[in-house]
């Protein structure tokens, strides 16, 4: 079964605007390992402007599943990730003041870059995962980087689908099938919804995780967190 790990960027959005600990993100991250969430994804950025750094501290006492911190390996975000010792780190070019991920990285342009980042968190007992494009040449690039796993970003794939075009899976397909033989982990994430994550999990093979945040919590506020959290489960079984 392909693991659900629920971003709660959102939840902490939510929080912030109005100031205080409404809604209390901590027992959120409880109650959704809870309802049979595997994993708590976030995503801290610079400004801070939803995931706060302390948040990250704060919530590894707490995530008794799977931890995964995403993010631009800039200096005070290796230092977090080497302080809370995640399960996971994922590594996502964001640009700063980035409203949300828009793109992979370049592996080949940089390998040297990525191969000392994640050559740091290994040594750290952290598994390491690339936020790429289904682009076979930097999917490739990616082993050569030394990473444990990929997440492939699927924009492009829920794009297509909402269209009808369900061929905009193909690429996804081979992508997989390159990671595949070359030994690299699958996750995915960005834009999955209770609509299009069947059919994404039945066309990628070994498939291990897929992140989702802002497409859950929305569905969420009509259906109910532990509903939506179940109805998830269900579609990656």
């Amino acid at each position: 079964m392909t693991k659900l790990s629920v971003n709660i960027n959102k939840i902490a959005t939510l929080r912030n605007a109005r100031g205080g600990n409404v809604p209390n993100l901590l027992q959120v991250a409880k109650d959704i390992q809870q309802f049979g969430g595997q994993g708590i994804t976030i995503h801290p950025r610079p400004d801070e402007r939803h995931i706060r750094y302390q948040d990250a501290r704060d919530l590894k006492p707490i995530v008794y599943t799977e931890y995964n911190i995403e993010g631009n390996p800039q200096h005070n975000f290796i230092d977090l990730v080497l302080e809370c010792k995640p399960t996971q780190v994922t590594l996502v070019p964001d640009a700063i003041g980035a409203i949300t991920s828009s793109a992979g990285w370049d592996t080949v342009s940089h390998k040297s870059y990525l191969t000392e980042v994640v050559q740091e968190f290994q040594r750290n007992d952290i598994r390491v995962s690339i936020f790429v494009d289904p682009i076979l040449k930097m999917i490739e690039g990616a082993k050569e980087v030394g990473t444990d796993r990929i997440e492939l970003y699927t924009e492009a794939f829920a794009h297509q689908y909402s269209l009808g075009n369900k061929g905009g899976i193909l690429p996804y397909v081979e992508a997989s099938k390159l990671a595949n033989d070359l030994g690299l982990g699958i996750n995915a994430g960005h834009d999955l919804s209770l609509d299009n994550i069947q059919f994404f999990k039945q066309n990628i093979p070994n498939l291990l995780e897929v992140s989702i945040g802002h497409a859950l919590i929305s569905e969420a506020i009509y259906l109910g967190l532990e509903n939506v959290v179940n109805m998830y489960l269900n579609k990656l079984k």
